[in-house]
């Protein structure tokens, strides 16, 4: 999947480097004594506010999604993509969710939390 910002196409990957990306920036971190621990679950925490179409969260998937782009997009620049009133928010939503459902790495994930939303 690609997306263009400023004028500039950019590939979405959702693999395993994206899963440890979003790991980084969302995922579970716990501190006791001063020592903190990285639980991962970045995916599984993510998820449920992308499906309420949480804009900030988007910015976030769509900034990890960049990950392999020689020049990544900031997520300043993200920011601005999805608060360009000619973006079609919803499209994107559907389309980064489609793609996860499609990615190999994540798809287990993502298709259990939307069967339990569902449920």
């Amino acid at each position: 999947m690609q997306i263009k910002i400023k004028n500039k196409d950019y590939d979405l990957n959702f693999g395993v480097k994206f899963v440890r990306e979003l790991d980084k920036i969302a995922g579970m971190k716990i501190e006791r004594n001063g020592v903190a621990q990285r639980f991962g679950m970045g995916v599984t925490l993510t998820l449920p506010s992308l499906n309420q179409y949480d804009p900030a969260t988007l910015a976030t998937v769509l900034y990890c999604a960049t990950w392999d782009n020689k020049n990544r997009p900031s997520l300043n620049d993200i920011d601005d993509f999805i608060d360009d009133p000619d973006t079609d928010l919803e499209k994107v939503f559907k389309d980064v969710l489609d793609e996860m459902n499609k990615a190999n790495a994540i798809k287990v994930v993502v298709n259990k939390q939307s069967k339990n939303m569902k449920a």
